[in-house]
């Protein structure tokens, strides 16, 4: 059947039905104006084609889903506007629409009007080809406050169309304009912004490689290995780091591949020059292997000064004999002990605690604030107090002093435990990505054939330098290198690594392997067809990056709040100081209430410093990221990638690709077994999507397609041909008539066997409360035998592509969350305009590409698994926030000294700033929970062809 589809609509019953969606919809509007609907009322058919316009304007401001819903709605409101669809991940708006109503100068203000900047893309096929996409790690950010410090600077530079910065994954993914800036000057922005930034890729990579050259010394001996280089076919541009002895060289993969680079190189220099893949795919795992080595470092240092200092002050001073040495005066009133203390924190506070100094400079230097603001502002107000006690005791005769000296350093201390913790855990969020970096082997087989088509040479190379068409050699237990074809030998490969398939696959000549899968037995000789970036893992790992990347419109909330968190916070400590030490000044309370080892100014410090540190917006700002990179890495591990961000524009084809299509043409081919046929050109084919195709075929004009594309061709349909049509609707098949010169020939009769598991997964879907109906574009009567046989009640049949879209909106207009699953390229208009999504991963290009979660195994029950990952990770993600809130909200009065009064509890400032720690650690480690995620167990049960899923 063709384009079979469900579209799975959420109820508004259940609280969490809405967990899928991260873009906001509205009604649809009308087509055209009034004039122009009057019109083709009266002429009983739509407006032509060639009155219509399309124009493109690219939008500046755009930070979210819904500033591109702003847009979208605010555009189409204006009379005269056919359609309009907008971008938000490129700042792009594309919009159809009515000259004689509306003209793009209208558009244009429209969208300013809307709070943005807009202007019309003139038809320059190389303005678009100069958009690049970068990603760069980024080193030093605290907290929610510094990713939105950093996108602000970013995004005011002239030429970045848009920057995300993630705070979880520390990178950023910036879209610029690479005729008006370059990466080097957006790596200089963010050192300016008080970052470090080392580029990871960029969009120019995905057929590039990076070469470090060895035994070139002179300038002169670099230009021969460019002249050499790029005297190679398919070579597009090499570019040269003289100092760093790399070499870049931008490549045609059906030419070339870095394997005659390598060769060409080493020839050039007559053996003295050689070159290896320079070793960049790491910079994560790298930089997150020194974050965790520093701030390990860092803390056992603290440790080496903080243990001395709290046993001086909380332990010794309660053994007689030690009591009286630490007792023991110096200088007047200055005793031993706080001298001791005073020496021990002092590389505390100045030099292990640089970071906080450092990263409140940057911060303040462009007039935001974060963590470090607090660390740095309560551990100075404890130090130079106690500083200010000592040196007083030790000029005067009579002044007792009281040092919180302890207090400084154990802050520090604790604080800098709780960034190990927290970096540890954060690199755990990424695990998956990782592992899946890691399934490629390192080495692979090349095998090199004679021409009697035997095998000449085998011999071993790294499989980064395997290129498109190369011949390799796969051994049972070994994994298969990079993406490809059988052309030798049968074995079954387990692919659950990268489609969650548990099964292995028998594989023959002809079959596709997959890079990073496991050969379990026999012997294959595959032909690589996808290397390096193109390949179906490096893909995936792409969208996972892109995911996480992503920041789910929850996420806004936090930087709303991060906005003013800060600032807030100081001003309570503040408040909370200055209230405290006027009661103490006025007798407010009672004396017996002030500890007899300090007086009322240093009750009310100590108030006004727990205060400042036991607040936590990093807790806030990692709420859902953390949540967000498990989920995808769980959902990749299961064969569901969800992407994150708008779905992409679906795009169009030449030729149809349609499974009805490739059904009657592999059909078609078992009528001629002889290899050497060669089938009939085809001249000016036309495909009408939803309807069928035209074509002519020699001297003769064929129609192929359904009923109403005969209708509408003048063809009249036999009552033999109608009946036959009416016969295959009734065993649920879907009918195809064949016209020859304006006259029918016959009629195809196809089925598509309904996919395995579809009625059980209708039914569960039915127990989680969620609403199935089907669309599709097959007739009536098949689409309702289809239906009754699956147990779906709500039926759309005869439906175009632009109807799939409709009932779509349809739905979101009644407001409910709606999710798409579809395979075909019919279906890629309501892939976008759904809410979620979600293509099957044996469909089209085309509907994976318009898809948020792409189901790779093309199991119906993962729709049940994608759906109920979605839900347990957004719940994950409130319970982030309300834990963050939470702790927030009572940690701030119990620090303030709010319990102080009837129970005489108070949190010193250490003890807060280890709450403060260990609040970010609980909520890193609450979404780790994550990774123990299960499929619902209704899902174990399910049989799949007689084979029980376990």
């Amino acid at each position: 059947m063709a384009s079979r589809s469900f579209l799975l609509s959420c109820l508004r019953t259940e609280g969490s039905s809405r967990d899928l969606s991260p873009r906001p919809r509205y009604p649809s509007m009308p087509r055209y104006p009034k004039g122009a609907a009057a019109l083709a009322a009266g002429n009983d058919l739509e407006a032509p084609p060639e009155d219509k316009k399309t124009a493109m304007f690219s939008v500046y401001g755009m930070t979210c889903s819904a500033c591109a819903g702003s847009v979208e709605k605010a555009v189409k409101r204006l009379p005269g506007i056919h359609n309009a669809a907008v971008d938000v991940l490129n700042n792009r708006a594309q919009v159809i629409f009515y000259p004689g109503f509306v003209s793009e100068n209208q558009i244009q203000e429209t969208i300013e009007d809307a709070g943005f900047e807009a202007a019309l893309i003139q038809e320059d096929a190389k303005e678009v080809s100069t958009l690049i996409r970068c990603r760069l790690h980024i080193k030093g950010m605290t907290c929610t406050s510094c990713s939105s410090t950093l996108e602000s600077a970013l995004q005011s530079v002239l030429g970045v169309r848009k920057a995300v910065v993630a705070l979880a994954t520390e990178e950023a993914e910036i879209l610029y304009d690479s005729k008006l800036v370059s990466v080097d000057k957006l790596m200089k922005e963010i050192d300016d912004t008080g970052f470090e930034a080392t580029l990871i890729t960029t969009g120019e990579d995905r057929n590039k490689i990076v070469l470090k050259l060895e035994g070139v010394r002179s300038e002169r001996s670099m230009r021969m290995v460019e002249s050499s280089l790029q005297a190679l076919p398919g070579i597009e541009e090499v570019d040269i780091d003289p100092n760093l002895h790399k070499i870049s060289v931008s490549y045609k993969p059906d030419q070339t591949g870095p394997r005659n680079f390598i060769e060409v190189i080493q020839a050039t220099g007559s053996g003295h020059f050689t070159a290896t893949i320079y070793a960049e795919g790491g910079v994560r795992q790298s930089h997150r292997r020194e974050e965790i080595r520093q701030y390990y470092r860092s803390f056992l240092w603290s440790l080496l000064f903080t243990i001395p200092i709290f046993l001086t002050s909380m332990v010794f001073m309660y053994i007689p004999g030690i009591k009286r040495a630490l007792d023991f005066k110096v200088v007047n009133m200055l005793s031993i002990g706080e001298l001791l203390r005073w020496i021990l924190s002092t590389p505390v506070q100045f030099i292990i605690g640089r970071r906080f100094y450092t990263g409140s400079y940057k911060a303040l230097r462009h007039g935001s604030t974060n963590m470090d603001v607090l660390i740095a502002l309560g551990t100075n107000a404890a130090y130079f107090y106690s500083l200010y006690s000592v040196l007083r005791a030790a000029t005067s005769r009579d002044f007792e002093s009281t040092d919180f000296f302890e207090t400084s350093s154990m802050l520090i201390s604790f604080i800098l435990l709780g960034k190990y913790l927290k970096v540890l855990a954060k690199g755990k969020t990424s695990e998956a990505i990782e592992k899946l970096m890691d399934l490629t082997p390192e080495t692979a087989i090349l095998v090199a054939y004679d021409e009697s088509g035997n095998v000449a040479t085998e011999r071993e190379i790294d499989s980064r330098l395997i290129q498109k068409n190369d011949v390799i050699k796969v051994l049972p237990g070994t994994k298969v290198a990079c993406d490809g074809f059988v052309i030798w030998g049968q074995s079954h490969v387990n692919e659950s690594m990268i489609t969650g398939e548990a099964r292995p696959i028998a594989k023959r000549k002809g079959d596709s392997v997959i890079g990073g899968t496991l050969n379990e037995n026999g012997v294959l000789h595959f032909r690589a067809t996808h290397v390096g970036s193109e390949s179906a893992l490096s893909q995936i790992v792409r969208l996972v990056e892109s995911a996480q990347m992503a920041k789910a419109p929850v996420q806004k909330f936090a930087d709303r709040i991060s906005k003013f968190f800060v600032p807030l916070v100081i001003d309570l400590s503040i408040f909370t100081w200055l209230v405290w030490f006027l009661a103490g000044k006025y007798n407010g309370y009672p004396s017996s209430w002030i500890p007899s080892s300090m007086d009322s100014f240093q009750l009310a410090l100590q108030f006004g410093i727990s205060v400042m540190v036991v607040a936590c917006p990093c807790a806030l700002g990692l709420a859902t990221p953390t949540a967000v990179m498990v989920g995808t890495g769980v959902g990749a591990s299961l064969g569901v990638l969800i992407k994150g961000g708008q779905a992409l524009e679906s795009a169009h084809k030449a030729n149809s690709e349609h499974p009805l299509a490739k059904a009657i043409v592999e059909y078609a081919k078992k009528f001629r077994e002889d290899e050497s046929y060669s089938w009939p050109e085809t001249e000016n084919f036309l495909s009408i999507t939803g309807h069928g195709v035209k074509a002519t075929v020699g001297n003769k004009k064929l129609i192929v397609g359904n009923k109403s594309l005969m209708l509408d061709s003048g063809i009249i349909i036999p009552e033999q041909a109608s009946e036959l049509l009416m016969e295959a609707e009734e065993m649920a098949q879907t009918g195809i008539l064949v016209a020859m010169n304006q006259e029918i020939v016959g009629v195809i009769a196809i089925s598509d066997p309904i996919k395995a598991g579809a009625q059980d997964v209708i039914s569960i879907l039915n127990s989680m409360k969620v609403k199935s109906i089907m669309v599709t574009g097959d007739n009536w009567g098949t689409a309702n035998a289809i239906a009754r046989e699956v147990g779906i009640n709500a039926v759309v049949a005869e439906a175009k592509p632009q109807d799939k879209a409709e009932k779509v909106k349809e739905l979101q207009m009644s407001g409910l969350t709606v999710a798409m699953v579809g395979d075909g390229i019919n279906d890629s208009p309501a892939l976008v305009s759904a809410d979620v999504g979600m293509a099957i991963g044996a469909g089209t290009d085309i509907a994976i590409e318009a898809a948020d979660i792409v189901l790779m195994r093309s199991n119906l029950e993962d729709v049940i698994t994608a759906i109920d990952l979605s839900r347990k990770t957004f719940s994950r993600i409130r319970m982030n926030y309300i834990w963050a809130l939470g702790y927030n909200i009572i940690g701030i009065p119990i620090a303030a000294g709010a319990l102080f009064p009837s129970i005489r509890f108070r949190l010193p400032p250490w003890v807060a700033g280890a709450a403060m720690a260990a609040s970010s650690v609980s909520v890193v480690l609450w979404s780790l929970l994550l990774k123990n995620y299960k499929r619902p167990k209704k899902l174990d049960a399910l049989q799949i062809r007689g084979i029980m899923v376990e």
